[in-house]
C-alpha cells in the first residue's frame, strides 16, 4: 500500500497548497491577520506531506516494487542500491516529485527565516510560493503521477538509464533543480513587493541574500553537470551547447543579472524595474528549461518525456505565470520611480553595462535554442544551430563583459573621473598583456585569440589586485598602525565574495582559453603491447580484460603512462555493456592534476582484435571547474554578510500598513 499512500499524500499536499496560495494572499488584501498567519504552518504542512510522498516513491525503489510502473521502468533488481535511490530523480515523474521537494524546502526556508519581515509581506510570499506548488502538483497528478501501478507487476525493471548511473549522476539533478527552483523565491519576493506597489532598498535588501543562494546551487548543479559529461560521455569535451544544457545556462545568465541590479537597487534606490524585471524573468527562464526538457521538443541526452499532454501543460502553466507577472508588472511599474541619476562613468553606469551583456547573453542562447524549433513547427525544415554559433556570439559578447568586470568595482558610485581611474589601472593592463604572452610563450605557440583571453583573465586578476591594495592601504587621516591582516578582517564579506567571484572567474576563462588552444588529441588503433605518444607522454596498452559489474559487463584497458621513462599512471578505461538494456557504454579513464588532464576513452573494436583508442591532452581544464567553486565560494561570502545576518527590524522599511496598501 506504500504507493497508494504515496498518491494520497500527493492529494493532500495539493489541497494544503491551494489554500496556501489563496488565505495568506486574501488575508493581505483584507488585513485579515488570523489568514495571514496560516502562510507558516500551511508551508510546513505541505513539505511534510510532499516529503512523504517522496519517501514512500523512494521505499518502492528500494523494495525493488515493480508493481509501480515508474520504478519498472527505472530500476532493476540488479541496480546496486546508490543508484536506485538515483533512480528515484532517474525519470521525468520522479524528477519531478523532486523539484516538488525542492520547492517546498526553498518554502520553508522563507518561512523559518523571515520572522523580522513584515507579516503582509510574508504572506504574500509564501501565497505566491503556494500557487506555484500547486500548479506543479496538478501537472504531477494529471499527467506524471510516479505511483501508476503496472498489473500484472513486471517480473524485473527495465534499469536506470545507463548514462545516468555515474556518481556525478547522484548529485547533479538535487543541485541543479535547488537552483532552478530557488528562483521561484526571488519571483515571489518581486511579486509580493509589485502587489504592495513599493519596490524599495528593503526589498531588494531581504532578496538578494535567496538569489545568491539560488545561484549558488544552480553554479554548482551546471558545473557538476558539465563535469559528468566530461567524465561519462568519452568525448572528452566540457561544453557542448546542448539544448536542455541551454536551458540551465539561461537562468543562470539571468540570475547572475540579477544579483548585480539588486546591489544597484539596494544601495542607489537605481533600477528598481529592471531589477523586478530580471526577477520575473529569472523564474520564467526555469520554467521555459522545464517545458524544454519534459515536452519532448528536444533530443538531449538529459531531455525526459516525449509525452505531448505533459508539454502542452507546462506550456499553459509557463503562459499564465509569464503572463499573470507581466501584467501585473505592467500595471505597477509606471508609478515606480527612477531612482537617482548616475553619470556616463560610474559603479552603476558599470553594473547596467554589465546586466545589458548579461542579457543579451542569455537572448542570444534563447534564439539559438529556439530558432531551429520554431522552423520545424512552421514546416521550414530541421535545422542544428551548434558550437559555432554560440562559441562566436559568446565571444564577442564575453569579451566587453570581462573588460567591465575589471573596471566596475573600482569605479566610483555616481560619478567617476576617467583621469583618475586611469591612474589607479595604468600598470593592470600592461600587466594582463604581458602575462598573456609570457603564458602564450611557456606554452610554445602564441595566438592572437589565445592572448585575448588570457589578457582579459589576468586583466581581472589584476583589477581585483588593485582594489584591495588601495582597500589595504591606510588612508589619509587613519593612523597608520596596525597590521595588513587586520585591515583585511575589517572587510565586509560581501566585499570578499566579490573578489572571489571575480576571482573564479578569471579562473574559468583562464582555463577555456588554455583548453582550447593547447589541448591535442589522438585516436588511434590498439592491441596489446601497442603504443602512442600525445605531448610528451607514451601510452603503453599493457592488457584487454573483461571485468564483471553488478549489471554489466566490461572490456577494460590496462593503459600505463610514462613520460621520459617514469610512470605516471595506469588508466583503466572500459566499454561497457549493461545487460538488460544492451547499450554500449563508454566509461573513460582520467589522470588529472593542477596544470593538465590525461583522458583515455575506448571506441569499437575492430574485426581484428584490436580497439579504437581516444587519447588527450588538456592543459589546464581541472581550472573550469575549480572557477565554478571559487565562483560558489564567493556567492557564499556575499549571502552570509553581516547586514543579510543580523535581524532587520520591522521598522527599516516596507511598514506593513503600506504594504498591506496593496488596492493603491
Amino acid at each position: 500500500m506504500i504507493p497508494e499512500l504515496g498518491q494520497l499524500l500527493l492529494i493532500a499536499a495539493l489541497a494544503v497548497a491551494l489554500l496556501q496560495g489563496t488565505l495568506p494572499l486574501a488575508g493581505a488584501q483584507r488585513g485579515r491577520t488570523d489568514w495571514m498567519l496560516l502562510g507558516r504552518p500551511l508551508a510546513w504542512a505541505q513539505f511534510g506531506l510532499v516529503l512523504g510522498a517522496f519517501a514512500c516513491l523512494a521505499a518502492s525503489f528500494v523494495r525493488h516494487d515493480f508493481s509501480v510502473l515508474y520504478v519498472a521502468s527505472n530500476s532493476n533488481s540488479a541496480l546496486p542500491l546508490h543508484y536506485r535511490l538515483a533512480g528515484v530523480w532517474g525519470g521525468h515523474e520522479g524528477s519531478l516529485l523532486l523539484w516538488l521537494l525542492m520547492l517546498n524546502v526553498w518554502t520553508i526556508a522563507v518561512a523559518s527565516f523571515s520572522a523580522s519581515l513584515p507579516r503582509v509581506f510574508v504572506a504574500r510570499i509564501l501565497g505566491v510560493l503556494g500557487l506555484v506548488a500547486a500548479g506543479f502538483l496538478l501537472f504531477t497528478l494529471i499527467t506524471s503521477n510516479p505511483f501508476d501501478r503496472l498489473l500484472p507487476p513486471a517480473p524485473d525493471g527495465r534499469d536506470l538509464n545507463p548514462l545516468l548511473q555515474d556518481p556525478g549522476m547522484v548529485a547533479h539533478p538535487p543541485m541543479l533543480y535547488m537552483g532552478y527552483v530557488g528562483f521561484s523565491v526571488a519571483f515571489a519576493f518581486a511579486i509580493a513587493a509589485l502587489l504592495g506597489g513599493q519596490l524599495d532598498a528593503a526589498w531588494a535588501r531581504w532578496t538578494r541574500p535567496w538569489t545568491v543562494a539560488a545561484w549558488i546551487f544552480l553554479t554548482f548543479g551546471i558545473g557538476l553537470g558539465s563535469w559528468w559529461a566530461y567524465n561519462e560521455l568519452g568525448w572528452g569535451g566540457w561544453w557542448f551547447w546542448d539544448p536542455v544544457e541551454n536551458a540551465s545556462f539561461m537562468p543562470w545568465l539571468c540570475g547572475t543579472a540579477l544579483i548585480h541590479s539588486l546591489a544597484v537597487t539596494e544601495k542607489r534606490g537605481s533600477f528598481k524595474v529592471w531589477t523586478v524585471l530580471l526577477a520575473i524573468m529569472a523564474f520564467s527562464l526555469s520554467l521555459l528549461g522545464t517545458f524544454l526538457v519534459r515536452s519532448g521538443v528536444l533530443s538531449s541526452v538529459h531531455a525526459f518525456a516525449t509525452d505531448p499532454r505533459r508539454g502542452l501543460f507546462i506550456l499553459s502553466f509557463l503562459v499564465i505565470v509569464i503572463g499573470a507577472s507581466l501584467a501585473l508588472f505592467a500595471w505597477r511599474a509606471p508609478r515606480v520611480g527612477l531612482g537617482q541619476r548616475f553619470g556616463a562613468l560610474s559603479k552603476e553606469s558599470m553594473l547596467l553595462t554589465n546586466n545589458m551583456l548579461l542579457a543579451a547573453a542569455t537572448g542570444a542562447v534563447l534564439l539559438g535554442t529556439l530558432y531551429p524549433l520554431f522552423l520545424d513547427a512552421l514546416g521550414q525544415g530541421k535545422i542544428s544551430v551548434g558550437p559555432p554559433y554560440f562559441d562566436t556570439v559568446f565571444a564577442l559578447l564575453m569579451a566587453p563583459l570581462l573588460v567591465v568586470l575589471g573596471i566596475g568595482p573600482l569605479t566610483r558610485w555616481k560619478h567617476d573621473e576617467v583621469g583618475s581611474l586611469a591612474r589607479r589601472l595604468r600598470w593592470a593592463l600592461p600587466g594582463a598583456v604581458l602575462a598573456a604572452l609570457a603564458t602564450g610563450a611557456i606554452e610554445g605557440r602564441i595566438s592572437v585569440a589565445t592572448t585575448g583571453g588570457l589578457t582579459l583573465a589576468y586583466w581581472i586578476v589584476a583589477s581585483i589586485i588593485v582594489d584591495l591594495v588601495e582597500r589595504l592601504r591606510p588612508r589619509a587621516g587613519q593612523a597608520q598602525g596596525g597590521s595588513i591582516a587586520g585591515r583585511a578582517a575589517l572587510l565586509p564579506r560581501a566585499m570578499l565574495g566579490m573578489f572571489a567571484a571575480h576571482l573564479g572567474v578569471a579562473v574559468f576563462a583562464f582555463g577555456v582559453a588554455m583548453v582550447k588552444t593547447y589541448e591535442t588529441e589522438r585516436d588511434v588503433k590498439m592491441g596489446r603491447g601497442d603504443t602512442t605518444e600525445i605531448a610528451g607522454y607514451r601510452f603503453t596498452m599493457q592488457d584487454l580484460r573483461e571485468v564483471q559489474g553488478p549489471n554489466y559487463v566490461a572490456m577494460q584497458g590496462q593503459i600505463e603512462v610514462t613520460q621520459g621513462g617514469r610512470v605516471i599512471a595506469t588508466l583503466q578505461p572500459e566499454k561497457r555493456i549493461y545487460r538488460v538494456q544492451s547499450n554500449p557504454m563508454t566509461e573513460a579513464a582520467v589522470h588529472s592534476n593542477l596544470v593538465r588532464d590525461l583522458y583515455v576513452s575506448m571506441g569499437e573494436q575492430l574485426p581484428t582484435g584490436e580497439w579504437i583508442v581516444r587519447v588527450q591532452h588538456k592543459p589546464f581544464i581541472g581550472w573550469i571547474w575549480g572557477g565554478c567553486l571559487i565562483m560558489m565560494f564567493g556567492g557564499l561570502l556575499a549571502a552570509t554578510d553581516r547586514r543579510y545576518r543580523a535581524r532587520q527590524t520591522r521598522s527599516a522599511a516596507l511598514p506593513a500598513a503600506a504594504v498591506a496598501g496593496s488596492g493603491t
